[in-house]
């Protein structure tokens, strides 16, 4: 009988799907065990906002691998809920009482939907975006005439807004803050995505909330404001961000914060237990402050580092934060930290396109942030990333004249 203890994966998304890959990339040729509540494969999130809601791919596609590669590398997928973790015994328990020793352990168990807390929020039509399901539920309601409120104005809530006036919905975007993406990009980029918004013709309030959500007799749901006024949609989206599942984490005696924290090796406070993607709250590489990231990049990157150090790889994690978010013929990224930045260098490029380099007080680039038609921006962003990648010192003046080439000040 075989009483190896396999490697386990708690979560079946992308960390999970790409951490199982790279555990046998790295050369583990015994038993690897992932663990995850959805009946699907690991699959992408970043088309379910977006190619998925227009009809462009279907759920097969979003597939992280090819369903033989499963098989191939010989990992069993159990479709199970985890009701337990005994760091100590290096055992958790299974929500139908089986027991599962581990050598290593990675919780990859992502985040939750926030809810909205009105009445009303439950009602039927009323939908959140986070999982294939979820994606399969909205996108036949996505039919020409069809009135679409979206609650949240942040990179979710305004992808599905491009996506639904694609197909031909009426889209209202309800921001409670008084700009959008407050907290993501410089205002001037935020002031550049709402005016492609509306020009697109999306109605974008800004600066109010809805308090209520009424069923009403025609099948409509009634959006009821904080100011008073009602909004009509034949469904609502809720788009207000995620709280990482740290509930395992957590009951288990990890320390959490508001992710489950991790060292630079993203092993958390129990040896043998790694934590990566969304759920984890690891050093930054600028600051060694603890950060915590919800992007594609992330999840690929984290989860191919944690499994070589489920190996012994002894491995620090020191990608460079990354992120982008396409709407319409447009992207907007972010690399980096632009928050540490002292000082601010924008490079106008026309088309309403602009670079922002945020310049920390010794002159090197932490952050890049940037918006405008992907023809426009696509290679210049790509370049500023790898600035902020070298910790590059470039001349301001450099940085701002479109006419230097950036790739001449790497």
């Amino acid at each position: 009988m075989n009483t190896e203890r396999p490697m386990v994966i708690v979560g079946a998304g992308h960390v999970g799907g790409r951490a199982a890959q790279a555990l046998r990339e790295a050369g583990y040729a015994g038993r690897l065990v992932m663990i995850g509540a959805e009946p699907h494969r690991p699959y992408e999130r970043p088309p379910l906002s977006k190619a998925l809601l227009t009809g462009e791919q279907d759920a097969a596609q979003c597939a992280l691998r090819p369903e033989s590669a499963w098989a191939d590398d010989r990992v069993e997928h159990l479709i199970a809920r985890v009701a337990s973790i005994d760091p100590a015994a290096r055992e958790l328990v299974l929500a139908d009482g089986r027991r599962l020793g581990y050598a290593a352990l990675l919780l990859a168990t992502g985040g939750h939907l926030r809810r909205l807390s009105i009445p009303g929020a439950d009602a039927p039509g009323v939908l959140g975006l986070r999982t294939l399901d979820d994606a399969a539920a909205l996108a036949p309601r996505l039919v020409p005439g069809a009135r679409l409120v979206i609650v949240g104005g942040g990179f979710i809530g305004l992808e599905v807004a491009a996506s639904a006036r694609a197909r031909g919905c009426e889209v209202t975007v309800i921001e409670g803050a008084p700009r959008l993406l407050g907290r993501a990009v410089p205002e001037s980029v935020g002031v550049h995505v709402l005016a492609l918004h509306r020009a697109r013709g999306v109605t974008v309030e800004l600066g109010v909330a809805p308090v209520a959500i009424a069923a009403r007799d025609d099948g409509r749901l009634a959006v009821q404001l904080a100011d008073g006024r009602e909004q009509l949609a034949d469904t609502v989206v809720v788009g207000v961000g995620i709280e990482p599942a740290t509930e395992l984490a957590r009951a288990a005696g990890l320390a959490v914060n508001r992710g489950v924290l991790v060292d630079a090796e993203l092993q958390t406070s129990a040896p043998g237990v790694y934590a990566a993607g969304d759920v984890a709250e690891f050093p930054s590489r600028c600051t060694g402050e603890p950060i915590r990231q919800e992007t594609w990049h992330n999840a690929e990157t984290q989860a191919r580092t944690a499994a070589r150090n489920m190996l012994g790889a002894h491995e620090p994690y020191a990608d460079c934060p990354w992120f982008w978010s396409d709407q319409y013929d447009h992207q907007l990224q972010v690399a980096g930290e632009p928050a540490l930045g002292a000082t601010r260098i924008t490079r106008a490029l026309g088309e309403a396109a602009e670079v922002h380099f945020h310049v920390d007080a010794s002159g090197r680039v932490v952050g890049v942030s940037g918006f405008g038609p992907v023809s426009a921006v696509a290679r210049e962003l790509k370049l500023a990333r790898m600035l902020v990648e070298r910790n590059a010192h470039p001349d301001p003046a450099a940085l701002a004249d479109p006419g230097v080439k950036l790739k001449s000040l790497l």
